[in-house]
C-alpha cells in the first residue's frame, strides 16, 4: 500500500498495511477515518505523527505525556478494554495529541483532556475522552 505524507511533502511512500492502526471509532470529530500509520520524522525528536491512510490530509501530532513531564492515571472501561482487545496492561501505550495554542502566544499545548490509547499488539487505537483530568507535573532535577 502507497500513501502521502502531505505533512512533509512526500508522495508514494510504501506502508506495511500490518503497521497500521485501526480506530474503530475514529478520532473525536474525525469519526469516518477509522486507519491510521504512525510515523515519526528521522531526527525529528519525540513528536510522533498519527496520519490517516484515508485521508492523508487528517494528521495528528501526538507525544508520550511524559515527554512533556505530565503524569496522570487514565481508567479505562470493561467496554474500552474490549474494543482496544487488551490483555494486559503492557500492551497499551499513551499519547497526547499536541498543538499551538494561539490565545497563548503560540505556545506547545496538549490535550490532556482525550489521550489516545494504542494497543501495540493488536494495533488498535481509540482516543478517550476523559470528563475529569488531574494532571500531575513531575519536576525533574536537572
Amino acid at each position: 500500500m502507497k500513501v502521502d505524507i502531505d505533512r512533509f511533502g512526500v508522495k508514494n511512500v510504501q506502508v506495511d498495511p500490518d503497521t497500521l492502526f485501526t480506530f474503530p471509532n475514529g478520532m473525536a470529530g474525525f469519526e469516518n477515518f477509522k486507519h491510521f500509520k504512525l510515523f515519526h520524522e528521522e531526527g525529528g525528536g519525540t513528536v510522533f505523527w498519527l496520519q490517516s491512510v484515508e485521508d492523508s490530509k487528517v494528521t495528528f501530532p501526538v507525544v508520550a505525556p511524559d515527554s512533556l513531564d505530565i503524569a496522570y492515571e487514565i481508567e479505562l472501561s470493561d467496554e474500552d478494554c474490549a474494543l482496544l482487545e487488551m490483555k494486559d496492561a503492557t500492551d497499551v501505550a499513551v499519547a497526547v495529541v499536541v498543538y499551538r495554542d494561539a490565545t497563548e502566544g503560540n505556545q506547545v499545548a496538549a490535550n490532556t483532556h482525550s489521550p489516545v490509547i494504542l494497543n501495540i499488539r493488536t494495533r488498535i487505537g481509540m482516543q478517550k475522552i476523559l470528563h475529569e483530568v488531574h494532571p500531575g507535573v513531575i519536576f525533574r532535577a536537572r
